[in-house]
């Protein structure tokens, strides 16, 4: 099976969901040029990293987003694992991950279960302890968000049910990108698995973002790549390509258990 994926990977406008609806409805439609089975976002793409005014800007229960999402899939036929949002809840805002399928209805949401503290996240946001196992477009997945990617041992718990594709989805500052590109491709070579990971570009007041998206196959090659601009990233998924390398290296079937501290 194969799957054809594309990033959108944006520069996002500063706490302004309006503008930045605007600019990812204006990036879908260049769409119909490429028959795409699934779109990916950056993380928390309406509103970036303006924590301080979260209560104020934040999407009261999803609400907005999950609108918004399902009527861009159901418009374009396509599957959409829709970066991050910062969603307003009883118990607090949430950096939170919706995946939604062609049909325009909710296949998953994830959120985000490490806190970054080098850029405050956990004074204004608060953590989610789910997987965000899910299927999609044929393809068993799992998402994680950012700062996930430097827990192995999370990403490995998503891993243990024959899950093909990792979604990575991210606002990497720029002077950490190589941290981003490596760790990615050790998640990939670990876990056997392709990861598709869609990093934001640009700036806002405190942060210089990296971009730099990326597919990566099985094997831990990169098959795709993109610069710090403003673009979307294409790439083709051959699924099978993950029990071939499997086989060829049965690591999950090596593991023990047992004998492991987590």
């Amino acid at each position: 099976m194969t799957l054809s994926v594309a990033l959108l990977q944006i520069d996002i406008t500063f706490g302004d969901p309006v503008a930045n609806e605007e600019k990812v409805e204006r990036m879908f439609a260049s769409l119909k040029e490429k028959k795409v089975d699934v779109v990916v976002l950056p993380e928390l793409w309406t509103t970036g990293y303006d924590l301080t005014r979260l209560e104020e800007i934040a999407d009261s229960n999803g609400e907005r987003s999950l609108s918004f999402l399902s009527r861009l899939a159901q418009k374009y036929d396509v599957h959409l694992v829709g970066g991050s949002v910062a969603k307003r809840t009883e118990r607090g805002v949430t950096n939170s991950m919706f995946v939604i399928n062609s049909n325009g209805e909710l296949v998953k949401e994830y959120t985000k279960a490490h806190l970054f503290r080098l850029m405050d996240e956990e004074k204004y946001l608060v953590e989610g302890s789910e997987n965000g196992i899910f299927e999609l477009a044929g393809a068993k997945s799992a998402g994680v968000i950012c700062y996930d990617i430097r827990f192995p041992e999370w990403i490995r718990t998503h891993m243990l049910d024959n899950t093909k594709v990792l979604y990575v989805v991210a606002e990497w500052p720029a002077k950490r990108i190589d941290h981003w590109k490596a760790l990615l491709i050790s998640r990939a070579i670990e876990n056997q698995c392709y990861v598709v990971a869609c990093n934001r570009v640009g700036a806002d007041p405190n942060n210089q973002f990296g971009g730099h998206s990326m597919v990566i196959g099985p094997w831990g090659e990169i098959l795709e790549e993109a610069d710090d601009q403003e673009t979307i990233l294409y790439s083709e998924l051959d699924v099978e390509q993950v029990d071939n390398v499997r086989q060829r290296i049965p690591i999950f079937s090596d593991r023990r258990p047992g004998i492991y501290r987590y």
